[in-house]
């Protein structure tokens, strides 16, 4: 008798049959082209903005609206400053979770987990990008770019906005698992 998978958060293998397999199979090929194309697509973006950040706003802040400022910031540290001038550990994390979100994507048998888990991965590899290749000290220290200064929260890029957007796209897939199950 096969054995049977349980469903997961990306997952909806219920049956263990010969055509299921087929058809999990089916769906994990055709949602690897929209994850990774979203994972490029954020990646491409984040650095872009980082570029342009450096050249506009070497001279100084750029005031926007209300508490809404453009400012450039050089973080060593994880998200809401935690672990500060760990950039190296920080990175080796970021390369593991990163290694974890891709054998999920490429798992993905719903385009919603697909497209979410490509936002993440586009985030975690936009600041790994900048640990990799920004000066720093030593392998994986290099800085990552911050521009968004909303005044009463930490600086900020396009690559964490990503990340908790992805984070927030996986949260409705997953009510939409359980409803569809329910």
């Amino acid at each position: 008798m096969p054995s049977r998978t349980p469903p997961s958060a990306c997952s909806a293998r219920a049956l263990a049959s010969p055509d299921a397999d087929a058809a999990v199979g089916a769906a994990e090929a055709r949602h690897r082209g929209p994850f990774a194309a979203v994972a490029a697509l954020v990646v491409l973006l984040d650095q872009l903005t980082k570029q342009w950040a450096l050249s506009a706003l070497a001279d100084g802040p750029i005031d926007l609206i209300g508490s809404l400022r453009l400012r450039l910031v050089f973080n060593d540290s994880a998200a809401f400053s935690i672990g500060g001038g760990n950039t190296t550990v920080i990175a080796l994390i970021g390369l593991v979770v990163a290694g974890a979100i891709v054998r999920l994507g490429l798992k993905a048998e719903r385009r919603p987990w697909a497209v979410g888990l490509g936002i993440v991965l586009g985030g975690a590899l936009g600041n790994l990008a900048d640990r990799a290749f920004r000066e720093g000290d030593g392998t994986l220290g290099g800085r990552v770019v911050d521009m968004v200064d909303l005044q009463w929260w930490p600086v900020f890029n396009l690559a964490d906005a990503a990340l908790w957007v992805g984070i927030g796209v996986l949260f409705f897939a997953s009510r939409g698992d359980v409803a569809a199950r329910g």
